[in-house]
């Protein structure tokens, strides 16, 4: 298995921009798609974004598209998630994950593994 670490959250502004990194030690995981999800108080975990192996596909959820960019460094085993014009809505506790099941595009974070700890977002308005 993959440990993941996160980091990277805090306390932002509504408009203003975080970068978030996850970690990986004990395996490679740049065989998998890793993913980024979040979730808010009283909500389920949802799908933000995803990368392949390679870079070269991406998927987001519509409503970070154009404002959050996923990527990776498969030589430094990381994966970050760059987030602009930060709404509150996107508060919530962002965690990394690798793909362990399904199909290379899911966004299900039943298919998804090796959590990590998760860091907090808090955007205010």
């Amino acid at each position: 298995q993959v440990q993941l670490v996160e980091s990277g959250g805090g306390l932002v502004q509504a408009g203003g921009s975080l970068r978030l990194s996850c970690a990986a030690s004990g395996r490679s995981f740049s065989g998998s798609t890793m993913g980024w999800f979040r979730q808010a108080p009283g909500k389920e975990r949802e799908f933000v974004a995803a990368i392949t192996w390679s870079g070269a596909y991406t998927n987001y959820e519509d409503s970070v598209k154009g404002r959050f960019t996923i990527s990776r460094d498969n030589a430094k085993s990381t994966v970050s998630l760059q987030m602009n014009s930060l709404k509150p809505e996107d508060t919530a506790v962002y965690y990394c994950a690798a793909r362990v099941r399904g199909s290379w595009n899911s966004r299900d974070p039943a298919d998804f593994g090796s959590w990590g700890q998760g860091t907090q977002v808090t955007v205010s308005s």
